[in-house]
């Protein structure tokens, strides 16, 4: 059986995602994961510490990336739209493909303590972008609002882009349609994007 080889870390991955959507998360172990991707268990264990961390593995790196995308983005005067822009030109394909991606949701939103923790995560991130724009001069109150509105707006968006084809739509357009009609009908701070205006 190979043991420490490239590629370890993506074959288990797939294979946890497989294993979750075939049997349930709860009903799956890191031995069955391990096997499954023709690595030891101890292999597994250098990749992550419980199975749980399959699905949450690059959460902390994305976090990082995401605020220090707010940091140094042009110009604070509109927060709500520095968030959803930050948040929606991520490379979110580059972290799997669009159907690994898929997979995972599936997987959190069918697991009470996933989702939990999901949303914890996201929590926290929001936090971490009203901060950043907190120190960039948003007041405060300002920062915290845009940071939570704008995570929601992408967050239905991500859902949307999750469900489309494949090949088909894109995350940017997506989050900006949602932008431009949350900002038709309800009063958000910060400035209107002008008509024609994008992300």
């Amino acid at each position: 059986m190979p043991r420490w080889e490239q590629g370890s870390q993506e074959r288990l991955t797939a294979a946890a995602l497989q294993l979750f959507g075939e049997q349930g998360f709860e009903n799956t172990s890191v031995v069955e994961i391990a096997r499954r991707a023709r690595v030891t268990n101890r292999t597994f264990f250098r990749y992550f510490s419980d199975k749980r961390e399959v699905l949450f593995a690059d959460a902390d790196d994305v976090r990082a990336a995401l605020v220090e995308g707010i940091r140094r983005a042009p110009g604070v005067a509109d927060p709500l739209r520095v968030v959803v822009r930050v948040l929606a030109r991520h490379d979110w394909e580059g972290l799997a493909p669009r159907r690994a991606l898929r997979e995972r949701q599936a997987v959190i939103a069918a697991n009470a303590e996933l989702l939990e923790r999901d949303l914890i995560k996201q929590h926290d991130m929001a936090l971490e972008f009203a901060g950043a724009l907190a120190r960039r001069g948003v007041d405060e109150g300002v920062a915290l609002l845009a940071a939570r509105v704008g995570s929601q707006v992408f967050l239905t968006a991500y859902e949307r882009w999750l469900d489309a084809a494949d090949d088909d739509d894109d995350l940017v357009a997506i989050t900006e349609d949602l932008l431009s009609t949350l900002r038709a009908t309800v009063p958000i701070p910060g400035r209107e994007i002008p008509a024609g205006g994008s992300l």
